[in-house]
């Protein structure tokens, strides 16, 4: 059965708490914020001494072993039932418990503005869980169990496991066991060939699946933060493979690693590289039109790429696709959002400039602290105190092939942050031309994730008033990268549809309708209506003008 849409949003609600983390997360902040909450505490005492005492009457309770306070059923962290049958567990766990409780009631309680309430809630919640008895060796009776039945060995491997961290993964708990995959092999292997190379890109041409093929080809944008074959990872999941199947002419650029020579590298020089890159998709195929489709920072590149095209009266795009991408973000689209002030942006601005790049492992940290429990705490437990290795998970290891930023990228995409460009009210330039989404007039392919931490799908849902032609609004049933790699015969793949667009997101999902599906089926016929009629699949990859290269995935992806 269907969740309740209702319930839908309320968890989308609580798994928003992703910032942009090109901002990073800064120190600095969290004491600011934990000297605004002593200021509270000075200001109003009675609320603070309320809690306090509540919290002392519980600690009494719980010595006396009356106290009726329990974990989340669903918070895996205490599931061993060693925290309810061995007291000296359970009170230690209950004490724990009351001290969230009592300063969440507090905060609750105080009459702090708003955004003070939300950054004092995530910076509770963040030092809390730090302070989970979970976390210690003496603190986990999993962890205990497994010390002894393996007779230290536990012990021995875990701190292997943290040595290896410190000399090779800048002191952060690994998330993976990359062991098992190789890219060009088990990962990113669908056959097909670079057939342009600049110095910037690659672009991969697919071999064709079916006899015949669709005349107008598909050109896929991908993010410059991540590796581009998150959209060709394993067979099962992979969306090259489908649309390949499908009878789509797919073309995919491969964006290089920089270094810090290629500092200068922004927006627009990235933007000039795809209007190149499309010249030779054209060619190649024959076609004087291409559709595209972008994702996350893949998804804001192509906007100002259609925009670019508007100013010029090109009309080489026909189509479009925008997958969990935000155009226009807000700080109050997350919890933690509200940290980044304009002090925080210009910090990490300096910061990139002075080095030439934002590399891909402090990318990688700003957004494990986003959610510590998840992606910091998790791997603690596993990879120190249970000495195991991290699982090898196909998804995880693409996540932690990182890429670097180039300092006035880095910096093009705080603008975007702070000013929020692409409103139609802004006159700003880009490459000699105002940025105008609503001279974007071709059809447009949306899809947001429910779930999505990274890109929330309310921020998503206010792209639709950006463009000027018409929109599909698809709303995944799952989280960022994985509202992507949703294919057909997924059995938990579901999406929402609403042909009508209100203002507000909330009341687009209220109406929206439950298809118990994969999106990529939807999104198939979408395509299909707008690719132009068939024609026989090229025998051969490239062409004169642009002969094969190298095999795909070509050489990029691995700088």
């Amino acid at each position: 059965m269907a969740p309740k849409k209702e319930k839908i949003g309320k968890q989308a609600a609580e798994n928003t708490t992703a910032v942009n983390s090109l901002v990073g997360f800064r120190r600095s902040e969290v004491v600011k914020s934990l000297g605004m909450m002593a200021g509270y505490m000075a200001k109003q005492p009675k609320p603070f001494a309320k809690h306090v005492k509540n919290y002392a009457g519980e600690l009494l309770d719980i010595a006396k072993g009356s106290s009726e306070l329990t974990p989340h059923p669903k918070d895996r962290r205490f599931q061993d039932p060693t925290w309810q049958t061995n007291p000296l567990y359970k009170r230690g766990l209950q004490s724990w418990l009351a001290m969230k409780r009592e300063l969440n009631g507090w905060i609750d309680d105080s009459r702090m503005h708003p955004a003070d309430q939300t950054r004092a809630r995530f910076v509770t919640d963040m030092l809390t869980d730090a302070l989970a008895p979970t976390n210690t060796l003496l603190g986990n009776p999993t962890a205990m169990k497994r010390l002894f039945e393996t007779g230290g060995g536990s012990l021995f491997k875990g701190l292997q496991n943290a040595y290896d961290d410190l000399r090779n993964n800048g002191g952060m708990p690994s998330q993976v066991d990359g062991r098992p995959f190789k890219v060009g092999e088990n990962l990113a292997n669908s056959k097909g060939a670079v057939v342009y190379k600049t110095e910037m890109l690659e672009v991969i041409q697919y071999q064709p699946k079916t006899e015949q093929v669709h005349k107008i080809p598909l050109m896929i944008i991908p993010p410059q933060i991540n590796k581009f074959y998150a959209l060709d990872l394993a067979p099962d999941k992979s969306m090259v493979r489908f649309l390949t199947s499908r009878g789509y002419q797919v073309f995919a650029v491969s964006w290089r690693n920089p270094g810090r020579q290629h500092a200068h590298w922004g927006l627009e020089e990235y933007v000039a590289a795809l209007i190149e890159a499309s010249d030779a998709v054209k060619k190649i195929s024959r076609s004087p039109r291409l559709n595209v489709s972008g994702a996350c920072s893949g998804g804001i590149t192509m906007a100002l790429f259609l925009s670019e095209l508007a100013a010029r009266g090109d009309n080489r795009v026909n189509a479009f696709t925008v997958m969990v991408s935000v155009l226009d973000g807000k700080k109050s689209d997350s919890e933690i959002g509200l940290f980044v002030t304009d002090g925080a942006i210009e910090a990490a601005r300096k910061h990139s400039k002075r080095k030439g790049i934002l590399t891909g492992e402090e990318l990688g940290r700003s957004f494990a602290w986003m959610r510590p429990n998840d992606l910091i705490w998790n791997y603690v437990v596993n990879n120190y105190l249970l000495g195991e290795s991290p699982p090898p998970f196909d998804v995880l290891y693409w996540n932690n092939d990182g890429t670097n930023l180039p300092s006035q990228l880095h910096s093009d995409y705080l603008d975007i942050f702070q000013d929020r460009r692409f409103r139609p009210d802004k006159d700003i330039h880009f490459l000699g031309h105002e940025i105008d989404l609503g001279a974007v007039s071709q059809d447009c392919f949306m899809v947001a994730g429910i779930t999505d931490h990274i890109t929330p799908w309310k921020a998503c849902y206010r792209n639709i008033r950006l463009f000027g032609g018409e929109v599909d609004f698809v709303l995944s049933n799952s989280g960022h990268l994985q509202s992507l790699l949703n294919p057909p015969g997924n059995p938990k793949a579901q999406y929402f549809i609403n042909s009508d667009h209100p203002a507000r997101a909330d009341r687009w999902l209220e109406a929206a309708e439950s298809v118990s599906e994969s999106w990529w089926l939807r999104w198939d016929k979408w395509l299909s209506e707008r690719s132009g009629e068939m024609k026989a699949a090229p025998k051969s990859l490239g062409n004169k003008a642009f002969p094969p290269l190298s095999q795909a995935p070509g050489e990029y992806v691995f700088t």
